[in-house]
């Protein structure tokens, strides 16, 4: 007869360590070597294992053959347990149970288990990325080969290139080029309003109602002024010693940089004008370099800065230049006596002169009582891959430091600021000095000192400043920017961008004249930037301004008849010079032309050197170190041979072209008009030491007259003063014009009108 099967729930009754029966008696002994084995740290050897042999088969009520854990302080088990009067059924059940409940397993896990257990459950983000991680490597196309390892990681590279120059090309600006031939032509391009505030743009060469054209420069004037006192800092580092070397041999010092071009003014002009480099600290390898170089040459500053270029060198320069800039005084007397300014009495003996310094300084202080110095009256800061041509600056800086203040900043009217200009300024200084100024207005215009921004305008749709390779600041703005708190706080960033913020905080910023020169600062034109093109001079300037006022006259005059026309521009040689298509005048909109984010033809930023993201080549090959500078000129002979291919002129005919070319080449007497100054001011982006002698060949050597010219007739200039290029439009004003409000001192002084 079967064995009845009985279900028994062994929490109902108390467990007895004998209560088992003789079915378990087969189980025991590996019982006991498990413990023996296992346990024998957690029992003292002569605790008995609890194991009775008293059992009776013959019930017929089943009896459990053990108690529910052989140690029950470290087994807990609240499941009931299935009985049979079988053996065979009990002890498979029994195995399992201590297999999967074995305490002395889970005492031993591995460390990694219990490290697990411990830490925090991943988040949600995690889970999602591990399993989408998981998905792709074990995807089948996840390269698991090693060439197809590599293969994949040059495509991600090629990727990541493509994506960051994409990047580029959307963030920058500068994607078109630039209409420099208008830059030359229209002072509304030259120097734009800002449309949030236009009074911070203020060109005395502009009016914005009748003019269109530029006057010429410079003005009959300029010599009766007293020279401006310039202190220019080049920006150089500790292992630039090649380049400063050029800069000390070339503009720095040659005679047609500080005299002008012709005969000269003997440096007049620029005898207070100095020149130094200025760099950070040395590293340990150049310091020894840098202070022979300082025992020798006299012309270096180091500044208590670490070398950096957008990390506050611009700001720590001014802030040097606020204490320790001097420039020598005004050596000779000029017809115009030198204005009074509140830094004018403030002197300082004089330094120990550089080699390049002005030779009027140099006779001044062999002399038995040395002049002092006094302070500049503009701080200017220059890249060390400018070409800066001194003569050139200083005329113009002189004749803004001179020009009478325009009318809407004139310290007799009250200023009415605007509600989000005086909010935008909360520093202590500006409640300061506009309270002065509210109460105490400047007597006469002698008294009041210039506050002047002069550079390159850089505008786009999110910035205008001026660009960073040279731009000048009147004294009063240097010694604010220096004292200003809240200047300090902004000298981290771009900084030339930052100079900008800095003059658009000034206390009074609508005073503030941000002056621009575009037509003569662009880059080399090796560069090929959108501001590069050939060498200018005033020369080739004039044929430009004819050719872009027959251009305008198509644009403005597009709805009057042929008549009417013909009416306003009588000179058939320069209509025939027109720079503008019919089909580009009939696509453009004048009114987007002469805006000053419009769009303009490309006939307007046309070179006959370089082209922009084109690699420069000469137009032939095998010319010599100085037919090769004059082939960078431009609308030279030389820049306009141009073989459709190499094939297309023999060897003998490319000779005779490139001869003939170089013996119509314009001396310097008529590339600059028979003037001093009126030219090229700056010249950029020279990052070879190449381009850098190229540049110095083109602008500071040449004959005054060249073969051609001293044979034949030596007066070989254009008629200057063309009522066609001058007054395009009736009622054109100049600065020759005293109804200007943009007289200078001088006019101011000889016709009384203060």
């Amino acid at each position: 007869m079967p064995h009845s099967v009985e279900l028994v729930d062994t929490r109902s009754r108390p467990s007895y360590e004998g209560d088992y029966d003789s079915s378990s008696s087969s189980e025991s002994a590996p019982m006991s070597r498990f413990q023996s084995r296992r346990s024998h740290f957690l029992l003292p050897p002569d605790v008995p294992s609890g194991h009775s042999s008293n059992a009776s088969s013959a019930s017929s009520t089943p009896i459990p053959s053990r108690s529910g854990s052989p140690l029950p302080q470290f087994l807990v088990n609240s499941r009931p347990v299935l009985s049979t009067t079988s053996d065979t059924d009990s002890e498979p059940a029994t195995a399992t149970l201590l297999r999967n409940r074995n305490p002395w397993r889970q005492e031993r896990r591995s460390w990694w288990h219990i490290s697990r257990r411990s830490r925090k459950r991943p988040g949600r983000t995690w889970r999602f990325l591990n399993r989408w991680a998981k998905r792709i490597v074990r995807h089948p196309l996840f390269p698991r080969q090693p060439i197809t390892i590599v293969l994949s990681l040059i495509i991600l590279s090629l990727f990541a290139i493509f994506l960051t120059l994409l990047l580029m090309y959307i963030l920058n600006p500068d994607k078109d080029p630039l209409p420099w031939r208008a830059y030359c032509s229209m002072p509304s391009m030259n120097s734009p309003p800002d449309p949030n505030n236009p009074n911070l743009y203020s060109d005395p060469y502009y009016d914005r109602y009748l003019g269109m054209t530029t006057p010429p420069f410079p003005h009959e004037e300029l010599d009766a002024l007293p020279p401006a006192g310039l202190f220019v800092g080049v920006f150089s580092t500790d292992i630039s010693f090649e380049r400063r070397a050029l800069v000390r041999s070339t503009w720095a010092s040659h005679p047609r940089s500080r005299e002008g071009a012709g005969d000269g003014d003997d440096g007049v002009g620029t005898s207070r004008t100095i020149v130094r480099f200025i760099l950070g600290q040395p590293r340990k390898d150049w310091e020894r370099l840098i202070q022979l170089e300082m025992e020798e040459y006299n012309d270096i500053i180091i500044l208590p800065v670490a070398e950096n270029m957008n990390a506050g060198k611009s700001h720590t320069y001014f802030s040097w230049a606020s204490i320790n800039a001097w420039v020598p005084p005004v050596y000779m007397k000029t017809p115009v006596a030198p204005p009074l300014f509140s830094y004018s009495n403030a002197s300082h003996p004089p330094p120990p002169l550089a080699s390049h310094d002005p030779s009027q300084a140099w006779q001044d202080i062999s002399s038995p009582n040395p002049q002092p110095w006094v302070r500049p009256d503009f701080v200017v800061k220059v890249d060390d891959d400018a070409f800066v041509m001194l003569a050139e600056l200083e005329a113009r800086l002189r004749l803004e430091m001179h020009a009478k203040p325009p009318l809407h900043v004139s310290t007799q009217r009250p200023i009415h600021r605007r509600s989000d200009t005086a909010s935008r300024h909360t520093n202590g200084s500006y409640r300061k000095l506009l309270n002065v100024m509210s109460t105490n207005t400047y007597p006469t215009f002698q008294e009041q000192d210039p506050l002047i921004y002069w550079g390159y305008l850089v505008t786009n749709r999110l910035h205008r400043f001026m660009a960073g390779e040279l731009y000048a600041l009147s004294w009063s703005l240097v010694d604010w920017v220096a004292r200003d708190p809240s200047v300090k706080e902004l000298t981290r960033g771009a900084e030339d961008k930052q100079t900008a913020k800095w003059m658009k905080m000034h206390p009074q910023a609508e005073k503030v004249r941000w002056i621009s020169e575009r037509c003569w600062i662009y880059d080399h034109p090796r560069a090929g930037t959108v501001y590069g093109h050939g060498f200018l001079f005033p020369s080739e300037v004039r044929r430009v301004r004819k050719q872009m006022s027959s251009a305008l006259k198509r644009l403005l005059f597009s709805g009057t008849s042929s008549s009417s026309l013909s009416s306003v521009s009588r000179d058939s040689e320069t209509q025939a010079m027109t720079s503008l298509s019919p089909s580009d005048s009939e696509q453009i909109n004048p009114e987007e032309l002469l805006s000053p984010y419009g769009r303009t033809p490309a006939s307007w930023a046309h070179s006959s050197v370089s082209t922009f993201h084109v690699r420069y080549t000469p137009p032939v090959s095998d010319l010599s170190p100085l037919e090769s500078v004059e082939a960078l000129v431009e609308g030279s002979e030389m820049s306009l041979i141009r073989p459709e291919s190499p094939s297309s002129l023999s060897v003998t005919s490319t000779r005779d072209a490139v001869a003939r070319a170089w013996a119509n080449r314009e001396g310097r007497n008529t590339r600059y008009e028979g003037k001093r100054v009126g030219g090229t001011i700056v010249v950029h982006f020279i990052k070879q030491n190449t381009w850098f002698l190229e540049t110095a060949l083109a602008l500071l050597e040449g004959e005054d007259y060249t073969e051609a010219e001293s044979q034949g007739d030596s007066d070989v200039l254009e008629d200057c003063d063309s009522n066609e290029t001058q007054n395009i439009f009736s009622g054109q004003r100049t600065i020759d014009s005293l109804d200007l409000p943009y007289a200078t001192y001088a006019e101011t002084v000889r016709y009384g009108r203060r």
